[in-house]
């Protein structure tokens, strides 16, 4: 029996909420998903030519720790930086977002990480956007887009 095919990353924004969900399902283990979303492999799959690419990222994996990511966009140099939360691998892993380009406004990010068949469905709940409409759309575009990459740098069965 085979496994049904893998959904696509989709993202949807509820900006009078000021908070967006996005999901993907990638043929990898949770534990694996958790460590590329946790470590410099960020810096293989977390870009593309035609948007930005990510060229460093460091964190400190623990409750209170800090991470930053830093790279190269098509208006120059960016960063983002946050806070871990919750650090639960492979399930869950909550943190802050401080995007420069966003005004460095804090949200918060939530990963789930659910085993199913064949894989991981991993769903992102960004949060905080408050009355900043466009940069709560904004975010969802990117999400979309983000796990998109990420689905493929892990594997998707077609």
């Amino acid at each position: 029996m085979t496994s049904p095919p893998l959904r696509s990353a989709r993202a949807v924004a509820d900006v009078s909420a000021g908070v967006l969900l996005a999901s993907v399902e990638i043929a990898a283990s949770p534990a694996r998903v958790f460590r590329a979303l946790t470590s410099d492999d960020i810096t293989r799959w977390w870009g593309s030519a035609e948007t930005y690419q990510t060229t460093r990222w460091t964190g400190d994996l623990r409750v209170g720790g800090t991470w930053v990511a830093e790279g190269i966009g098509r208006d120059g140099p960016f960063s983002v930086s946050g806070e871990f939360l919750e650090v639960d691998p492979p399930r869950r892993l909550v943190h802050t977002w401080r995007a420069g380009w966003d005004g460095n406004h804090p949200t918060t990010v939530t990963y789930r990480l659910e085993p199913i068949d064949g894989g991981t469905r991993v769903t992102v709940r960004h949060e905080g956007f408050g009355d900043r409409v466009d940069s709560c759309r904004g975010h969802s575009d990117g999400w979309e887009l983000v796990l998109t990459w990420l689905q493929r740098h892990l594997g998707s069965r077609t």
